[in-house]
């Protein structure tokens, strides 16, 4: 009740303008845009997910996380840079000014689906599932109450107050994984475990390990090279539910710092989230067996004193309401603007924010009756990333060329983000286990999800190729300020700041990562 009052309050004077309402009137500073950015992406899925991959298969599922810090520095310094000078409200915007009018329809219609499947309607299920094991609330119930909860705030306040609220949400957040992990360490010796090598003896081969060259489950270092970074490109550099936070910064230091600081932020998800599952399949691999599922509530039955389960249960909530807040708000964004404003451009300001918050209403109406069918899934983390893995290529090709290749043609990029789009739907298919447990590609040809994603991006770059120099190159005058002229410019380009410089501290930043990647193998 708390958040949803402050939500309200601090976004009273931004509701009265689209500028306001959609994008917090360009208002954010780097702190708050960098743990908006977190909590848009850490939720219930994640707590319980990355726990339960921690038990199954160990540190390497952290990938996940630590490659998101390399694709979180490609936005600081490569993309946040053309989306803040551009003055764009949503990133469809930015691909009609590269591509033309069609793609940018396209890709609000994406955009929506995206957030519709994956940011709410599968974080509504996990976290209505866990508050029905930890308090016995029927699904449904909780459902209902955390969405009219949630949506109270955002369709009334706008981004302004999903971007303040997860900047508390993030502190209760990882404060609550905090605990947890904590209490797991301590328990540790009262089961003869005193060193990190009786801990690696306790668990399975490689449990312990972020890199290997087991590709089993699909997370071999090659797989996580490749594949990763298209789906990551497209999750953190192109889609509007997490890039919309730098679309709201104040300056263009503020448009590129927030996404390093979240990179720093999302260090923490591998010490904090997945390996508290490793340490549970020391402590209670008895009681969770095979389904891994109930790492997460395990722990907290088993290790938190009552009082501190309190805590869990509100950083469980407080991950649950940013993602859902902040997908709600992208799709009022989408709709208002790429979609409504463009067919009725004369709409007022106030016309575009009633349009958005009655958008925001359906599009929760629809997520609340899509996450019932949630339940199917034995997986809800590995069906996420299946969804993504769909969805991802063809985008992040036509973006990653879009500010890279001056060839790339508004044929080539339309005619990709179709292509893309559907290949991602057969392949989906494909890999749905509708009959039996098997799915055709993970199961039957040995292809996982980071490299199915990685050979669809291939597929749609050599389509993309082939159809740009099969139509007219664009003139250089209409892709001006929407592409690097030289890759190196990203480094060399600009007047250096001193220790505050975005280069250097990205360059910091990576080489934090490779340093902690050396020593946790």
């Amino acid at each position: 009740m708390g958040i949803v009052a402050l939500g309200i309050y601090t976004s009273r004077n931004m509701r009265s303008t689209a500028t306001g309402y959609f994008l917090a009137g360009r208002s954010l500073r780097w702190p708050v845009i960098g743990a908006a950015l977190f909590a848009s992406n850490i939720s219930t899925i994640h707590l319980v997910g990355l726990a339960a991959s921690g038990y199954n298969e160990g540190l390497a599922w952290g990938n996940y996380e630590w490659m998101a810090t390399f694709t979180l520095i490609l936005l600081g310094i490569i993309f946040a840079p053309f989306y803040f000078k551009s003055k764009i409200a949503t990133l469809p915007e930015f691909l009609e000014r590269r591509y033309g009018g069609a793609s940018r329809s396209f890709l609000a219609f994406m955009g929506i689906i995206g957030a519709l499947f994956i940011h709410i309607g599968m974080s509504l299920y996990a976290g209505a599932a866990v508050f029905d094991q930890f308090f016995g609330i029927d699904v449904l119930t909780s459902i209902l109450i955390i969405s009219t909860l949630t949506a109270l705030y955002t369709v009334l306040g706008g981004l302004k107050a999903v971007v303040v609220t997860e900047t508390i949400q993030t502190v209760i957040l990882i404060g609550g994984a905090i605990v947890v992990t904590i209490f797991a360490v301590k328990a540790l010796p009262d089961h003869g475990i005193h060193t990190v090598a009786e801990l690696k003896a306790s668990l399975k081969p490689r449990q312990l390990s972020m890199i290997h060259g087991d590709n089993t489950q699909g997370l071999g270092w090659y797989a996580v090279l490749l594949g990763y970074p298209v789906i990551g490109i497209w999750y953190w550099c192109t889609d509007q539910t997490i890039t919309q936070r730098v679309l709201g910064a104040k300056t263009q230091y503020d448009a590129q710092a927030g996404p390093l600081f979240a990179g720093l932020l999302k260090i923490l998800p591998v010490f904090i989230m997945v390996l508290p599952g490793v340490i549970a399949y020391v402590l209670f691999r008895d009681k969770i067996g095979e389904d891994a599922n109930q790492t997460f509530p395990v722990l907290i039955t088993e290790l938190i004193p009552t009082g501190l389960k309190g805590l869990i249960s509100a950083a469980l909530l407080a991950a649950l309401m940013s993602t859902i807040a902040a997908a709600l708000n992208s799709c009022a964004t989408l709709i208002a603007v790429d979609i409504f404003g463009r067919i009725r451009p004369k709409t007022s300001e106030i016309g575009l924010i009633r349009v958005g918050r009655i958008s925001a209403i359906g599009i929760m109406i629809l997520a609340m009756a899509w996450s019932t069918q949630a339940g199917r899934y034995s997986s809800i983390f590995e069906a996420i990333n299946a969804i993504a893995a769909s969805l991802a290529p063809g985008i992040t090709t036509v973006f990653v060329f879009g500010v890279f290749w001056k060839r790339g043609t508004k044929q080539a990029g339309l005619t990709t983000l179709i292509f893309g789009f559907t290949l991602g739907v057969i392949i989906f298919l494909c890999d749905l286990p509708v009959i039996g447990d098997e799915r055709l590609l993970t199961d039957g040809w040995g292809i996982g999800l980071l490299m199915q994603a990685w050979w669809s991006f291939l597929l749609c770059s050599v389509f993309y190729v082939t159809i740009s120099y099969l139509t007219a190159p664009p003139s250089l005058a209409s892709i001006e300020g929407l592409i690097w002229d030289n890759p190196m410019d990203i480094i060399t380009k600009g007047e250096f700041k001193g220790l505050g410089d975005i280069r250097l501290l990205a360059g910091g930043l990576f080489l934090l990562m490779i340093i902690l990647y050396t020593l946790i193998q």
